[in-house]
């Protein structure tokens, strides 16, 4: 299937996200299918604007389970806005995390463009990527929509929103950190991520 740039764009987005998954795997999903996933990951049609908050925190248990995870714990703020020129549904996403044996917190954030994108007809999901190929991230959701399900092979980072246009730092997959299943929550777990005023006063009318 010939693809269209805004799909074009999500593959790119997805080379680094989803393992496994070669372009010719990958198609837009159409407007019904877009309208389903939109109303899933934000509990109901996201109007003008709407927001997604999914955290885990790991415990002891699970991390002597998984010896080589990086990660302690993350955070995944997805949102949504209608851009009046184009007339369509865009969405971003922000992730915050804390790695398992280094201080500070760290974050990355970039576009999902307005394009979902299914696998083989049945696995829907956003490809998000980081600008200037900055790797990016896969976002599924589970079947009863209170779990994302993040697939990363890299991803730049960089630490305390301090996005760094020359930052070489990335956060890589590993045999225990290429698939992180992050729990919904409220918009407020997720507050830490947005530095932006406005935005962060949106956020938390949500």
């Amino acid at each position: 299937m010939k693809l269209s740039l805004f799909a074009a764009l999500a593959v790119a987005a997805l080379v680094g996200a989803a393992h496994a998954e070669e372009a010719d795997d990958i198609r837009e999903a159409g407007k019904a299918e877009a309208e389903t996933f939109n109303a899933r990951m934000y509990a109901g049609p996201p109007g003008n604007k709407a927001y997604a908050c999914f955290v885990r925190r790991y415990d002891a248990e699970h991390l002597a389970r998984h010896p080589k995870q990086k990660v302690a714990s993350m955070k995944l703020l997805v949102s949504a806005e209608y851009d009046k020129e184009d007339k369509q549904l865009h969405n971003t996403f922000r992730l915050g995390f804390k790695y398992r044996h280094r201080s500070g917190d760290f974050d990355s954030s970039g576009s999902c463009n307005h394009a979902v994108f299914a696998k083989d007809g049945n696995d829907v999901r956003l490809g998000c990527g980081v600008d200037r190929e900055g790797g990016g991230i896969g976002v599924a959701l589970s079947k009863e929509n209170n779990s994302a399900i993040v697939r990363l092979a890299r991803v730049k980072v960089w630490q305390n929103n301090k996005p760094d246009d020359d930052a070489e730092e990335s956060l890589l997959a590993g045999a225990d950190d290429n698939i992180f299943r992050l729990d919904r929550a409220g918009n407020a777990e997720c507050a830490s991520l947005v530095i932006d005023r406005k935005e962060l006063a949106a956020l938390r009318r949500k």
